[in-house]
């Protein structure tokens, strides 16, 4: 596949979100090239430059992690580079191609499509350049930053489950939101799909709709409406999707409180945890923080530089609800 066949079901991806928290553990990378273990231009086991590669600069996630990952960079001497793709998959192979030739010592980039990364992330290695893959792995990099993806699932899916046994008597209707082009959104789809109709199987699936983008989500959820008016629960691989399957149940009359309806997301995006924290019947996230993501967009690759073995980062995630006011509140200051 080309990246112009991919560029339009990614450009609306997430209120990811993506969003992610992350720590310095995690599983070891594959290192494919001497360049990806010892990094001829990355000065030595200090960086002077991280470029920062996020090709959906429109969400307000973008400028927030630019602020945290410069922050984070300025305690090491680190200045850190941006790029501007606009959701565009050729503007971001155009970007990466121009910082491969300038020799941008380290890049930590989020592929639109990741197929089409792969040779570009080759280029890097080649030119004794970092690459760190942000949202999956590519079989040529020097590190990944990864969020926890079908932990995330899961743990919202489990969530839903124990809602609809306490309150619908483990009866109802539900609708997935999912996603399926990229490894993080099957892998976030499968977990909550699968613990969702494990623990409650009295629950009918009325519809599982690709969905990642509040627009989508709104408008796949009217269309399940039409059909199911009496849809209970919509769970989304994104809070982006879910925040529209909320919006969808309310210009269909739901009031925001309705004691029979879930609706749930995956990312902590400040309007969802919003919801949460307000006491709607948006009444999940499996959240992650900002702040760690931007600690692992330049650990990683420090790391990296320096030889430590497993370099890679795997983000935590938490499920948050209504009584977790605490940790909404210090999500929502991150997301300032």
């Amino acid at each position: 596949m080309t990246p112009r066949q991919f560029t339009a079901s990614r450009r609306q991806f997430l209120a990811f979100s993506g969003a992610a928290a992350l720590t310095a553990a995690g599983c070891s990378a594959p290192q494919n090239t001497a360049a990806s273990a010892e990094p001829s231009r990355s000065g030595g086991t200090h960086l002077t430059k991280i470029g920062l590669d996020y090709p959906f600069t429109q969400l307000p996630l973008y400028s927030t992690l630019v602020k945290l990952s410069t922050a984070q960079a300025e305690k090491h001497g680190i200045s850190l580079l941006t790029t501007s793709d606009n959701a565009s998959a050729d503007t971001q192979a155009a970007n990466l191609n121009t910082w491969v030739a300038r020799e941008v010592p380290a890049i930590v980039s989020f592929p639109m499509v990741f197929e089409a990364a792969e040779p570009l992330a080759k280029a890097a290695l080649d030119a004794g350049l970092i690459w760190v893959t942000y949202g999956g792995s590519l079989q040529h990099q020097s590190a990944d930053i990864r969020f926890s993806f079908r932990e995330g699932g899961t743990l919202l899916g489990r969530a839903a489950a124990q809602w609809a046994e306490e309150h619908l008597g483990g009866k109802g209707k539900i609708a997935f939101l999912t996603d399926s082009t990229i490894e993080l959104g099957r892998e976030r789809t499968k977990g909550m799909i699968d613990a969702f109709t494990e623990l409650a199987p009295g629950v009918d699936v009325v519809a599982r709709e690709q969905a990642i983008d509040p627009d989508t989500g709104l408008s796949k959820t009217k269309a399940i409406l039409a059909k199911h008016p009496d849809l209970n629960l919509v769970l989304g691989v994104t809070d982006a999707a879910a925040y529209g399957g909320f919006k969808a149940l309310q210009v269909a009359g739901r009031a925001k409180d309705d004691p029979k309806t879930f609706v749930g997301g995956q990312d902590g995006s400040a309007p969802s945890l919003l919801a949460v924290k307000q006491g709607t019947f948006y009444r999940a996230c499996a959240a992650l923080a900002p702040k760690d993501i931007a600690a692992a967009i330049v650990d990683v690759p420090r790391a990296v530089a320096a030889g430590k073995a497993n370099p890679s980062a795997q983000v935590p995630v938490t499920l948050v609800q209504r009584t977790d006011t605490a940790r909404i509140d210090a999500l929502l200051a991150q997301n300032a």
